[in-house]
Parts: structure tokens; sequence; C-alpha cells
């Protein structure tokens, strides 16, 4: 298994964690030469907060652990694409790396804004894209 693969498990965690509280199933974790120092899932139910998405909780959560607003040393892995709103942030912060697993064919930032991430960084998409789709199928299934 790859790297990627490890903490995109990691990432799949949270989403299941999400899943498990009623909120969309989608989890992220931010890496930091080698180690997690942030992990969240969706909250927007939870706290009533549109903007609650986990790739927004994560970057609170890393920004705090590294004691600034950069994530100049740090890689993304989120189960879905993130929507506009989160790579907007995500550019913001200057990540270097975004790592996903299954494309957002609705609201992806890359169908409607593929500009918003950092010019410098890179993106791979399609990690564990299977299980991460299966999740968010399963969950908006039980919720029709």
């Amino acid at each position: 298994m790859t790297s990627d693969e490890t903490f995109m498990r990691k990432a799949l965690q949270e989403a299941e964690a999400a899943f498990a509280e009623g909120e969309i199933p989608i989890g992220a974790v931010i890496v930091c030469q080698g180690r997690v120092i942030a992990r969240a899932h969706n909250l927007t139910e939870t706290l009533h907060d549109v903007t609650a998405h986990a790739e927004m909780q994560a970057i609170t959560m890393a920004a705090a652990e590294l004691g600034g607003k950069y994530l100049t040393d740090c890689t993304l892995y989120v189960t879905v694409e993130p929507c506009i709103m989160c790579a907007g942030a995500l550019g913001w912060s200057q990540l270097p790396r975004l790592v996903y697993g299954c494309r957002d064919e609705k609201r992806g930032y890359s169908a409607f804004a593929p500009q918003a991430l950092h010019p410098r960084c890179t993106v791979t998409g399609g990690i564990l894209e299977e299980e991460c789709r299966q999740l968010m199928q399963a969950f908006f299934r039980q919720k029709r």
C-alpha cells in the first residue's frame, strides 16, 4: 500500500464517522512531514454551519497545530474532490499538494474554479476512488 492509500484510509475513517453522525460522509486529514497533524469530517449539520466542511475544519486544525496560516509543507487527503469554497481556502493556505478520492461531478472545484488552488499545488485524484464513492452513494441511498 502506498503512503497516499494509507493516509486516504485515515480520511475514510473520518468519513465513516461523519456517516455515523448523519453528516455527509466526507473526511479529511492533513499530513506534514509524514505525520497527521489534523483530521476532520463534515460538521455542517452538527454546527448548523454551511462552511463546516471537512477541509475547512482540517485547515483550521492544521494551522493551529503549526502556529501559522500557511500549510506550505503539508498534503491534504480528502475523500471527495473539494468544492469551490474549500479549494479557495486551500489556495489561500498555500497548500502544495491535494489528494482526493472521488470527483464531485456536481460541486467539485475543477469544473467551476480550476484556478482556485495555489499555482504550485499538485493534485492527485482517484486514490481509493471506489471506496470513497461507495460511501457517498450509500449515504444518499439511505437519505432517499
